[in-house]
């Protein structure tokens, strides 16, 4: 299976149909505020990991009822439950998966294509169910529990292997060593700039508004792009930094996502003003 995914990683010849699909996606999924719910915007954390749960759930559930005497009633029910909520979580999936690189994308085929031959397999299971097929049904059922099985394999190494929708910048954070470290005169500092600095080799972003000084971690949380090389917009009132890569966009006073595709809130470190110099140290 490594093998396999390594080679899916680099078959490029998936990018026709990725590419299509990918252009299909961004064109329905509209407007910003809709991809910023998918993203998992207002959470602060990717929503399709935790919608996944409910047909996963239902689905396992209804595999055991299988198995269980006088049970047929609560498993068809359950199979309808995760064969339902599948549909929206496999909509979220498919708004990340348009923000991804292409190789993430190639992957991300694999693991939509099982999903969805699940699905297919878990839909007529239930329709097997309800015209009181219960043998074929349950064939059915747990043949498409070996594809979402699958699917969920494909997207651990969607996630884990290739890092997709998981938080590019945290890490940076072990960098770090501990205690607090200048990072320049605070008279210096011009208002309302992105200036970038470093500590212990890793980039952080200064930002000034009035006395108050912003210092966030200076890669994007979404694909690692250079926050520092951003605009900074006013957004409700509140200023932030655009990822100049796919428009991730951060609150500058707290570090909270404001538009995604970024599902993450970007780290923000603890600063003080020590004898006229900011410092800045791990949170």
């Amino acid at each position: 299976m490594r093998a396999l995914l390594t080679k899916i990683e680099q078959a490029s010849g998936l990018d026709r149909v990725g590419n299509r699909l990918q252009r299909v996606v961004l064109a329905t999924l509209r407007p910003q505020r809709v991809k910023d719910l998918l993203h998992g915007v207002p959470l602060g954390h990717p929503l399709h990991p935790a919608m996944v749960q409910v047909p996963v759930g239902a689905w396992i559930s209804a595999a055991i009822l299988d198995f269980m005497p006088g049970q047929r009633r609560a498993a068809t029910t359950l199979t309808a439950v995760g064969t339902a909520s599948a549909v929206p979580a496999a909509v979220a999936g498919l708004n990340d998966w348009a923000a991804l690189a292409p190789d993430q994308r190639r992957v991300g085929l694999a693991h939509a294509a099982a999903n969805s031959i699940g699905l297919a397999l878990y839909a007529s299971s239930l329709a097997a169910r309800v015209s009181g097929r219960h043998g074929l049904g349950r064939a059915l059922g747990m043949a498409g529990l070996g594809a979402v099985s699958m699917g969920a394999y494909i997207g651990g190494h969607l996630a884990y292997k290739q890092g997709a929708q998981v938080n590019q910048s945290i890490s940076e954070l072990h960098l770090m060593s501990e205690g607090w470290h200048e990072l320049g005169d605070m008279a210096a500092l011009p208002q309302r700039q992105l200036i970038t600095r470093e500590i212990d080799d890793v980039a952080v972003i200064l930002y000034r508004h009035g006395e108050d000084v912003t210092v966030m971690l200076e890669r994007c949380p979404h694909q690692s792009g250079p926050l520092g090389q951003g605009q900074v917009q006013e957004i409700n009132g509140h200023d932030c930094v655009v990822c100049p890569w796919h428009g991730s966009t951060f609150r500058l006073n707290g570090g909270e996502v404001v538009h995604g595709p970024s599902g993450n809130d970007q780290q923000i470190l603890p600063t003080r003003v020590r004898n006229g110099v900011l410092e800045a140290r791990l949170p």
